[in-house]
């Protein structure tokens, strides 16, 4: 038979390292496309 759940007992730590990563990997993403924006408005290509 099936363990009953318990809310908040799961152990997340992998979800968390995940999420991390992903808000880690799209903050520099971000960075790195307004850097080239701006080389590019400045140099007008």
């Amino acid at each position: 038979m099936a363990e009953e759940h318990k809310i908040g007992s799961m152990d997340i730590t992998e979800q968390e390292k995940t999420f991390d990563g992903f808000v880690a990997f799209a903050k520099w993403t971000t960075i790195v496309i307004i850097a080239i924006l701006v080389l590019l408005a400045i140099f007008r290509t």
